[in-house]
């Protein structure tokens, strides 16, 4: 994402490590739902990767208000993971936490066969984590920064859909996250930008391949949103001014991208497939 010095939105800041800690944070991210639940996925199950922080809690926190047991999977920032299980239980709903890399198909297909023992079915499938490193030229990114990259963000969702097929049913929803710079491109992010960009299309081709089958696929496209990827990604300088150049001249936070997920996730969208939505401060992508 372009960052803008025009004006402060955050306190500058930065860490050290993919793909973030929520806990260091300041200010907080808003991950808690804006509005109380009205049973729209009571009694489903879902499944998010990167659903310990950031836009995955928010949707895992979102889901369960609606009525919904979560698993999430994260890499391996356990702290953030269990304040995620907390809040969920707080909402009265039950949550598995997995920890481990979705770019490997096993973890993906013991990740679904946990989720399948602890709840008895899926429902919603919610392909939403991913990393990026950011590069002044082409010739600086590695052919192991370039797999990296499209393993998490690309292979990942692949492997999670290939393990949760045979457990979604007419009436399932899978929802993958692309990001505004498949629309608008970002100069330092450009393996990133491309995952997104495949993501996309990738959403297109697969929701009309499963039409057939009663399963509806879609995608929410985030614009800049604070969450714990900006700090690891980015100098302290320019999280400091992070979202400033969206027309609402902030960042978003991660409460306002989760009813996207909900509303894709559940009957409310069901006229809806191979979509695309965009909160993302006003940016105009028309995609």
């Amino acid at each position: 994402m372009m960052m803008s010095e025009s004006r402060q939105t955050l306190p500058p800041q930065q860490q050290d490590r993919q793909p973030g800690l929520q806990g260091a944070m300041q200010p907080q991210p808003d991950t808690r739902p804006r509005y109380p639940g009205s049973g729209r996925l009571r009694d489903r199950v879902a499944l998010i990767s990167g659903g310990d922080s950031g836009i995955g809690r928010a949707v895992a926190l979102a889901f369960a208000r609606e009525g919904a047991d979560v698993t999430i999977l994260y890499f391996n920032e356990h702290q953030d993971a269990h304040e995620t299980v907390r809040l969920i239980e707080a909402e009265g709903r039950q949550c598995l936490a997995i920890d481990g890399d979705i770019g490997k198909p096993a973890f993906c297909r013991s990740a679904v066969a946990q989720t399948i023992e602890r709840f008895g079915r899926l429902d919603v499938l919610v392909n939403n984590a991913a990393e990026q490193y950011p590069q002044e030229r082409i010739e600086d990114i590695s052919p192991e920064q370039l797999e990296r990259t499209f393993r998490t963000n690309l292979y990942g969702q692949f492997f999670l859909i290939q393990a949760a097929l045979a457990h979604l049913h007419e009436g399932a929803a899978i929802i993958n996250t692309t990001s505004v710079t498949a629309y608008h491109g970002s100069p330092k992010l450009l393996d990133y930008s491309a995952t997104k960009g495949a993501i996309v299309a990738f959403t297109r081709s697969l929701a009309l391949s499963l039409l057939e089958r009663g399963i509806r696929v879609n995608a929410v496209a985030p614009g800049p949103i604070w969450t714990p990827l900006i700090p690891a990604t980015f100098s302290a300088d320019e999280v400091a001014s992070f979202g400033a150049h969206t027309p609402m001249q902030r960042p978003g936070q991660p409460d306002e991208v989760a009813a996207s997920y909900v509303f894709l996730a559940c009957a409310d969208s069901s006229y809806m497939a191979g979509q695309v939505l965009h909160p993302n401060g006003g940016q105009i992508v028309n995609g």
